[in-house]
C-alpha cells in the first residue's frame, strides 16, 4: 500500500471516518477486499455515495488507463468490508450497468466535478461498483 493510502487510512480512523486535505467534507470509507493474486486482505480508502441498495464506489484510479487493483479484487471476491465511521459492514461488491449505471455516475461527477475530468483522462468506461449489505 502507498504510503499516501497509509496516511489517510490513520487519519480516517483517527477522526471517527473524518480526513481533510483534498477529500475533507467528502464521504469516504476504508473498502476491505482480498487479493486476487496474493489472497491477503487490501485496505482502500474510496469516496463513496449513498444509494439505495446501499452504496457506490468508483474505481476510477485518477483517470489512469487501468483500473485499480480493488477492482480485480472485488471480481475475484466479491464480498468485502467496509469501514464507515465508526462501524464496519460486510458487503456483497457488483458491478452497475446500464441506466444504473448512468444514475449513479451523472450524480457523482455532479455532487464532485473531479470524477467528470478523470473520466476526460481515460479511454476506458470507468466502472461504478454498487456495495449491498451482504446477506
Amino acid at each position: 500500500m502507498s504510503d499516501w493510502n497509509d496516511k489517510i487510512i490513520e487519519e480516517f480512523r483517527a477522526n471517527e471516518g473524518r480526513v481533510g486535505g483534498n477529500f475533507e467534507g467528502a464521504p469516504l470509507l476504508l473498502l476491505h477486499t482480498v487479493g486476487a493474486r496474493t489472497g491477503q486482505e487490501r485496505v482502500h480508502p474510496v469516496m463513496y455515495q449513498k444509494v439505495d441498495a446501499g452504496y457506490a464506489v468508483f474505481a476510477s484510479k485518477g483517470g489512469a488507463p487501468t483500473n485499480p487493483d480493488w477492482y480485480h479484487n472485488i471480481l475475484a471476491q466479491p464480498q468485502v468490508q467496509a469501514e464507515i465511521g465508526t462501524g464496519t459492514v460486510k458487503l456483497a461488491a457488483r458491478v452497475a450497468e446500464g441506466e444504473e449505471r448512468e444514475r449513479i455516475w451523472t450524480a457523482q461527477k455532479a455532487a464532485y466535478p473531479g470524477f467528470a475530468d478523470y473520466e476526460s483522462k481515460t479511454s476506458r468506461q470507468i466502472p461504478v461498483v454498487v456495495l449491498e449489505p451482504a446477506g
